[in-house]
Order: C-alpha cells, then sequence, then structure tokens
C-alpha cells in the first residue's frame, strides 16, 4: 500500500509559506538599499514622505549616502540626524512624484517569544533577500560601538549577514517589530533587532531636533513581569518593571543606592513598566534634577532619590 501524503504537515507548510510571503508583499517594497563611502547596508521607508530608517553605524560620517529604492531608483540622502547609543539613524530622500511604500510599525510590547520573525534586507549586496524565523527572546541588552548598552532588544534566530544592518524585522502581517543590527559571527540563529517602540521613539527626536541629549542613570535593564501576588501585596496595578541587570560603578544610579536585581516600578509619579518607558522619561529636561524612583528589592517597595547626569 503506498502511503499517502501528510495532508496536515502540507497544510501547516502551506499556511506559514502564505504568512511569509504576506509579510514580504507587504513590508518588501518599503525596504531600501543604503550605500555610503565605505560600506553599504538596509533600511526601511517609515513614511510617505521619504524617511528612512537605518542603523548609525551604516551612515556614520561617511558622505554621500545613496539609496536604492525597490523599484531601481537610486537617490541622494540627506542624515537628518543619528543616535549612535541605540544605533538608529534617519535619513530622507526625495521621491518627487513618484510616491514609494512604506512600512507601519507595530507595538512592540506586543511581540511574543515564538511568534514569526521575517528579516528583508541586502546581505552581501544581494538586494532584496529574505530570511524567515521566529523570535527567540525579549529584553536583551547588547553592547553597541560607543560602548554603552542598548535595551530592549529583540533576539531572533531569523538569518542576518553583513548587509542586513538597518533593515526590518517584521511580523506575518508585514508590519515592523524591529531594525535589525548585528549578529553573532561566530554563532548561528543569535541575531538581534532594536524593538520598534524604541526606534519609533528615538526617529521622532531625531526628526525633530537631529539629536537626543538624554538624562543618564548608568543602568542596564530588561522588562520582566511581575507576580501577581507580588503587585498586590505592595498596592501595584502594574503587571510588568524594569529588571535592574547591571549599575555602573561611579553612576547616579549606584550613589543613589540602585543594585543588580533591584526591579524599578515608576519614576516620580510615573509608572515604568518597561525599558522604553524608562528610555521615554529620562530625556533632557530631567538632567540634574533630583528624581524618585520606585523599586522593588525583595519583593518589598522600596523609593531611591538619583540624580540623572548629561549623558555624554
Amino acid at each position: 500500500m503506498i502511503a499517502q501524503p501528510d495532508a496536515g504537515g502540507s497544510d501547516l507548510l502551506d499556511a506559514y509559506s502564505h504568512a511569509v510571503i504576506h509579510a514580504v508583499e507587504t513590508a518588501g517594497p518599503a525596504v531600501v538599499r543604503i550605500e555610503a563611502e565605505r560600506g553599504a547596508g538596509s533600511g526601511v521607508l517609515f513614511t510617505p514622505d521619504g524617511l528612512v530608517l537605518t542603523n548609525s553605524h551604516v551612515v556614520a560620517s561617511r558622505r554621500p549616502v545613496r539609496v536604492t529604492l525597490s523599484d531601481g531608483r537610486t537617490l541622494e540622502a540627506d542624515v537628518i540626524g543619528q543616535d549612535a547609543d541605540t544605533d538608529l539613524a534617519v535619513l530622507r530622500v526625495t521621491l518627487g512624484d513618484t510616491a514609494a511604500c512604506w512600512a507601519a510599525f507595530a507595538d512592540s510590547r506586543s511581540v511574543r517569544v515564538g511568534q514569526v520573525a521575517v528579516a528583508i534586507g541586502n546581505p552581501y549586496g544581494f538586494q532584496h533577500s529574505v530570511t524567515s524565523g521566529v523570535v527567540s527572546a525579549l529584553g536583551r541588552s547588547l553592547r553597541t560601538e560607543t560602548g554603552r548598552f542598548m535595551d530592549d532588544i529583540i533576539q531572533t534566530d531569523a538569518a542576518l549577514n553583513p548587509g542586513n544592518s538597518g533593515g526590518p524585522l517584521v511580523d506575518t502581517r508585514g508590519r515592523v517589530i524591529g531594525i535589525n543590527t548585528a549578529m553573532i559571527q561566530s554563532a548561528q540563529g543569535l541575531c538581534f533587532a532594536i524593538a520598534s517602540n524604541t526606534a519609533r521613539y528615538v526617529a521622532s527626536r531625531l526628526i525633530r531636533d537631529g539629536h537626543i541629549r538624554r538624562s543618564y542613570l548608568g543602568i542596564s535593564g530588561q522588562t520582566v513581569p511581575v507576580p501577581r501576588g507580588i503587585a498586590r501585596a505592595n498596592g501595584l496595578a502594574i503587571s510588568s518593571a524594569v529588571f535592574v541587570t547591571a549599575v555602573e560603578a561611579g553612576s547616579p544610579a549606584a550613589a543613589a543606592g540602585l543594585r543588580d536585581g533591584d526591579v524599578i516600578i515608576g519614576l516620580d509619579a510615573e509608572a515604568v513598566a518597561a525599558v522604553e518607558d524608562l528610555h521615554r522619561q529620562l530625556d533632557e529636561e530631567r538632567i540634574g534634577v533630583p528624581v524618585k524612583l520606585s523599586i522593588l528589592r525583595s519583593g518589598a517597595r522600596r523609593t531611591l532619590t538619583a540624580i540623572p547626569t548629561l549623558r555624554t
């Protein structure tokens, strides 16, 4: 008797294929190739008037910068602003009378470990290459070329190669969940992307000011769930907060008495439910101004006072 094909497995493969195809057809036209004086990478159009998001290390201080759209047009690009601490840069291209497709951001707080992730970019100059995998982990920290730690990093096993930097990581609806930034060359399946909420916030500031001035506490952290029992015991209406993974010696956080393992739940009167909340609240207006840090330590609520400094 001849064995029949596994219809269930085939249907599953077809469903996965259709999901990836839909993601690529939706977001792919917004992906661009970026060429600078001595390097190349990827980027993604995120507004209809020609704004492109990419990695800071792709453009660095190199000029000129050229952007090749999915329709084959190559245009000169202006660098609107860049932020080495988050490895993000915003470029502008003049589209003229011919419009280009642009990609929408997803809310990275809704991203879940195990969901399908699709990377689109230009590895080794092979334009519009696609790889797919899953979200392997959330809330990673990654050291940038400036020596700072980026928080709220998405880990994926969607394969990245040189040239993918700056391209989008998208969900099955074609929405950007991250901006691809790095891979570990000696490992397999260890690739990283800047979460879309961080990218969207940084991009808005770069568009407005061309740079970002930040207040500085001197910690690295990751978003973690807060157990219901601990939240109830401390009268908290929160489900997540920021776990402190490291405190820099001599930093404002260290001077305030913050320790590794503390959980930050609030800054002054505002709740801190995620790393991007902390990034957003530590703006230039808080430089030199005492702030109240509400924390959980060993399950108990405490308040510390820190004085953020200018991040240099």
